[in-house]
């Protein structure tokens, strides 16, 4: 058996009409198609006292009810509650009566007999809203805030950089709604970790739970994410559920869905749009309210215009999207993430925190990163494996960056440092030899935040002639 799913909305339907019988066919109806949290009222002079003891998602309202009539109720609500969705439920088929409701700031108008049909698509429009004001107004407010509300939700990224903290802030606006999460990046700039973030961040009682559909094919990706009933094929001598249902209440990460197959986006997108799924070799529907986050490197937008990836699919992940800014675009971080990654090695391979030298941080300036942050990682990792002395050594990271060592290079012929076909040859017009020196100088400076002794080393010189040189440019 899977576990019991969590309550849903986060805050209760409260459904008010004086017929009780009504009232427990209201409730069944739509505990039936998901929404569990609701709360009876048969007496309309509880409605306020309700309303001001705890926060309520929608109400349903009946108008012709003793003590307290629905038009006194939603008048009032309307004053003291303008953000609560009022939908009318009752038997007076008036349009003077409707459109005076509407004017009174009714959500929707909705006849008895009621068909749940009809009743259904009102109230999850209803959840839409409140769901996008909620998230309108904490982007509202984290407009004009540098730092997130939470820190310490996203304290296993180490970074100072305005846009990952402008990233950190919009996580912070969306986390708490039920609408899937497309998160896209280049390998290795820490994906999942803006996921698990998220789920933190949501509230959510429920696991988070983590597949990588890379590679999956059809059958085995719907077994992965919907289970199976027992003889649904061959080996399947008994049921078993499937991660949808494990995540239930909490977050669904599906990692690389760029590389899922025509046929599995057909099953991500109903169960996307429906909440509901069949386990293979199964005709009982079965339902979730798993969050789905999913995350790609690939550029999804180019996928579905080739038409690798399905158009309805793609319009329905990026609902929120969430673009993680590569290394590369972020060296601010450099020396915290180094300091950071190399405090992690040394306490796993038991030795003393290794000192960097000087001319590293400018040198790992002058890098890409092609792989971000797991290759920054796998470089610290590595550099204080091989390291026996105090401080690390250069000659380990110009080997691994591919750099030529000046201490090493200073004097060689430039035609053995530069590759085979110099990058001079590019050049139509061949800069002046004070020219190019002046903006050697100027690169070397500027990936060595002004540092004189690093750009120098960068440079392959001595300080004291960079020194010299700089002495002598306009």
């Amino acid at each position: 058996m899977g576990k019991k799913a969590p309550p849903y909305p986060l805050h209760p339907v409260l459904l008010v009409d004086d017929e009780i019988h009504t009232l427990a066919s209201f409730d069944i109806a739509l505990r039936s198609h998901g929404i569990t949290n609701t709360i009876r009222c048969p007496d309309s002079r509880q409605v306020a006292s309700i309303l001001d003891h705890q926060p309520v998602e929608i109400l349903l309202l009946d108008l012709m009810m003793p003590h307290v009539s629905g038009h006194d109720i939603l008048k009032d609500v309307s004053l003291r509650f303008p953000e609560l969705p009022v939908i009318i439920v009752t038997g007076v088929n008036e349009v003077e009566t409707a459109v005076h409701c509407i004017q009174q700031g009714a959500f929707d108008y909705v006849l008895k007999p009621v068909e749940i049909e009809r009743l259904l698509p009102s109230i999850r429009r209803a959840l839409e809203v409140r769901r996008l004001r909620r998230e309108n107004s904490r982007l509202a407010s984290s407009f004009f805030e540098k730092d997130p509300a939470r820190p310490e939700v996203f304290s296993g990224i180490i970074t100072g950089n305005d846009a990952m903290k402008s990233l950190f802030r919009y996580c912070e606006a969306i986390a708490e709604g039920r609408q899937p999460v497309l998160i896209t990046g280049e390998t290795g700039v820490g994906k999942e970790s803006i996921a698990k973030a998220i789920h933190d961040l949501s509230g959510r009682s429920g696991e988070y739970v983590t597949v990588n559909v890379a590679g999956l094919d059809d059958q085995i990706f719907a077994d992965t994410l919907f289970g199976h009933a027992k003889g649904a094929f061959t080996g399947a001598d008994r049921g078993r559920s499937g991660l949808v249902e494990k995540a239930a209440g909490g977050s669904l990460f599906l990692d690389e869905i760029g590389d899922l197959s025509e046929a599995s986006q057909v099953k991500l997108l109903r169960f996307l749009e429906e909440r509901e799924y069949y386990p293979l070799g199964s005709d009982q529907v079965n339902r979730s309210d798993a969050r789905v986050i999913v995350a790609t490197h690939h550029d999804l937008e180019q996928q579905h215009k080739k038409g690798l990836f399905r158009t309805d699919l793609f319009y329905r992940l990026r609902t929120h999207r969430i673009q993680v800014p590569p290394l590369r675009e972020r060296k601010d971080d450099l020396p915290a993430l180094l300091d950071f990654f190399l405090a992690q090695a040394a306490a796993e391979f038991n030795k003393e925190k290794p000192r960097c030298p000087e001319g590293l941080i400018p040198l790992l300036t002058g890098y890409d990163f092609p792989g971000n942050v797991r290759e920054l990682r796998a470089l610290a990792f590595d550099a204080v494996s091989h390291h026996r002395g105090a401080t690390l050594s250069m000659a380990f990271f110009h080997k691994e960056l591919g750099a030529v060592a000046p201490a090493e290079n200073a004097s060689a012929p430039l035609a053995k440092i530069l590759p085979q076909k110099s990058w001079a040859a590019g050049f139509a017009q061949l800069p002046t030899l004070k020219d190019a020196d002046q903006e050697l100088i100027a690169e070397a400076l500027r990936r060595s935040n002004n540092n004189q002794r690093a750009a120098a080393l960068l440079l392959g010189i001595t300080p004291q002639a960079l020194n010299q040189r700089l002495k002598r440019q306009p």
